[in-house]
C-alpha cells in the first residue's frame, strides 16, 4: 500500500486540501484527531500524562488542551516527553487502518513531517502552502487567537519554501479553486507513478 503524506503549516488550509482528496475517493487518516482521541480513550496515555503533566492534564475525564497547550507552548523538552508517549500509539493504530484499507493509496496528514524526520515513513509527500497574511488571516478566523500568538507558531515550523524543496507534490492553496486543480494534477501523477512502479 503506497501511503503519501500531507504537510503543510497552520492556517494552509491543509484539511481543506485533504477533504477534497476524499472526494477523490482516497482515504484519508488525520494524525492529529487520531492523537487526540486516542489521548481520550486510551488508559495507558491517560496514566502517563498525568505521570508527566499532573493531574490537571484531565478535567472531567476529558484531556484538558488549554491546560497542556500552555505547558508544552514553550518547553520542548516537554513537548518531546509528550510526543514520545503519544505518537508510538498513533503509530500503531495508523498501521492496523492501513490494513483495511484497499485503495490504491492513502493519505496520512501530519502537522511535522519534516520537523521530526519522518519522511522515510511516505513513498511521496505533498506540502500544502499559502500566504502567510492570508494563513494568518484563516487562523484567526478559526481559532479566534491573536497574531503575535499565530506568528510565533509560523515561526517554530519549516519555512514553505524548506517544506517545499524536500516534497515531491506542492500544492499552493491561496484560491481554492486552483489549489483543486492542482490536487486533482497531484493525484493523477501518483497514479501514474504507482502504475508504473
Amino acid at each position: 500500500m503506497v501511503v503519501v503524506g500531507l504537510t503543510g503549516g497552520i492556517g494552509s488550509g491543509k484539511t481543506t486540501i485533504l477533504n477534497y482528496f476524499k472526494t477523490l475517493g482516497v482515504p484519508i487518516y488525520i494524525a492529529d484527531d487520531e492523537a487526540k482521541a486516542l489521548m481520550n480513550r486510551s488508559k495507558v496515555i491517560k496514566r502517563k500524562l498525568v505521570a508527566l503533566f499532573g493531574e490537571e492534564a484531565y478535567k472531567d475525564d476529558k484531556l484538558n488542551r488549554p491546560y497542556l497547550a500552555s505547558k508544552i507552548f514553550n518547553d520542548k523538552a516537554l513537548l518531546d516527553k509528550m510526543n514520545a508517549i503519544v505518537h508510538p500509539k498513533v503509530a500503531s493504530h495508523f498501521k492496523r487502518w492501513l490494513q483495511k484499507q484497499s485503495s490504491t493509496y492513502v493519505i496520512k496528514e501530519a502537522a511535522i513531517i519534516f520537523e521530526n524526520n519522518l519522511q522515510s515513513q511516505y513513498h511521496y509527500i505533498i506540502t500544502v502552502i499559502a500566504d502567510e497574511d492570508l494563513r494568518i488571516k484563516r487562523v484567526m478566523k478559526r481559532d479566534n487567537t491573536s497574531k503575535e500568538k499565530i506568528k510565533s507558531i509560523i515561526n517554530n515550523q519549516l519555512s514553505d519554501k524548506e517544506k517545499a524543496e524536500k516534497s515531491d507534490f506542492v500544492i499552493v492553496n491561496n484560491d481554492l479553486l486552483v489549489a483543486k486543480n492542482q490536487a486533482d494534477k497531484v493525484h493523477n501523477e501518483i497514479l501514474q507513478k504507482i502504475k508504473h512502479k
